[in-house]
């Protein structure tokens, strides 16, 4: 892409995101599309898309502004951005700015939101820190716009991870630790703990103790159900552990990495209701539905897989009705993931617990 063509580009990126955030206080198409409009024949195509149930009132953060971003403080020197997708969170001090996580969805907005506040609050402007939650790039994949001299601090499997990966996107951390971390910077201090995998193999706590607030990514989801597949998470029971450990903290203020708001215990505790009663139901139907109708029909042709296949899609559907219905209306997007959400559940009843159902032990 040239000057005049990216400029272009640019200029109506922006245009699009000032129409969208007058519409209303919701994610923006342009933000994810690079700067690239939809084309009127992939705009046709949204017409056959799926309804789902209204998103509740309550699980809405603010409204962006004209560059797609909404920035605001949460106690004293600690701020958080949000493009509505994803969320980051920096400390401004005296010698300058730590920046926790770097979503390529926010990317230069980042920037400009650190202008904002600095510029306000007489604090430097230039990035000195950036911590790394995990090694996902979805959360870290703009950290090579803070140059080679930012400090980048990490677990140390994060920076196994991303030597692995060699994205120039996300250089690897120059300081890591194994399980506690304080990095202190012009009078701000963040304390930085593995507590095992969760979601990651090295996703961290970032506590903030002066402001009271818990940065946890990809692990709590306030106002909405979590993400497909229990947020794409590797370990399931640390996940669900994950939640105790984070209630844990004497936190008030929780940044969770995504989505458009703050959240407060209160979500935390819905949240894991939600699993409890998702796994209490996933643990029912597999104890209960016959399975001969799915051997009878792919049995007599030798076909395993699908024997498994619609068994199991028939367990997690059955299971995530009662649930679905429960928290539609309370969780955002209850009627979009929970499914997903049952049938990654559901293996982890199998092979984590041994509650292995019709395929226990032959008799």
């Amino acid at each position: 892409m040239n000057t005049e063509s990216g400029e272009a580009a640019n200029s109506n990126r922006r245009a699009f995101l000032r129409r969208a955030s007058v519409a209303a206080a919701v994610p923006v198409a342009g933000t994810l599309l690079g700067g690239a409009l939809a084309s009127p024949a992939a705009a046709a195509e949204a017409s056959d898309l799926p309804d789902y149930a209204p998103i509740p009132s309550a699980s809405l953060g603010p409204a962006l502004n004209a560059d797609g971003y909404f920035v605001g403080q949460i106690k004293g020197n600690l701020y958080w951005v949000t493009d509505a997708y994803y969320q980051a969170m920096f400390l401004t001090t005296r010698e300058g700015v730590v920046l926790v996580d770097a979503p390529p969805t926010i990317g230069h907005n980042l920037l400009r939101a650190i202008d904002d506040v600095t510029r306000a609050n007489g604090m430097p402007s230039q990035v000195t820190h950036l911590v790394y939650s995990h090694s996902h790039a979805d959360h870290i994949g703009a950290s090579a716009l803070f140059g080679k001299q930012v400090i980048r601090v990490g677990h140390s499997e994060t920076r196994r991870i991303l030597r692995r990966a060699a994205d120039p996107n996300r250089p690897e951390p120059t300081e890591t630790f194994d399980d506690n971390y304080v990095l202190t910077v012009g009078g701000e201090r963040l304390e930085l703990a593995y507590h095992g995998p969760n979601h990651s193999p090295d996703n961290i706590y970032i506590y903030a103790p002066g402001q009271a607030t818990l940065m946890l990514v990809d692990v709590l989801f306030p106002g909405w159900v979590p993400f497909k597949n229990l947020a794409v998470s590797e370990d399931i029971p640390d996940w669900i552990n994950a939640h105790d450990i984070a209630l844990g903290y004497p936190w008030k203020t929780l940044v969770g990495g995504h989505l458009g708001r703050l959240g407060v215990r209160a979500d935390a505790v819905l949240q894991k209701q939600y699993i409890t009663d998702l796994k209490a139901e996933v643990t029912s139907v597999i104890g209960s539905l016959d399975p001969t109708p799915y051997f009878q029909k792919y049995g007599t042709t030798g076909n395993s897989w699908a024997i498994f296949k619609t068994y199991l899609n028939a367990v997690a559907e059955q299971a995530a009705a009662p649930v679905t219905s429960k928290y539609v209306g309370t969780l955002a997007a209850a009627d979009v993931f929970t499914v997903d959400n049952a049938s990654v559940l559901l293996e982890s009843v199998r092979i984590d617990n041994g509650i292995l159902g019709p395929f226990g032990i032959h008799a």
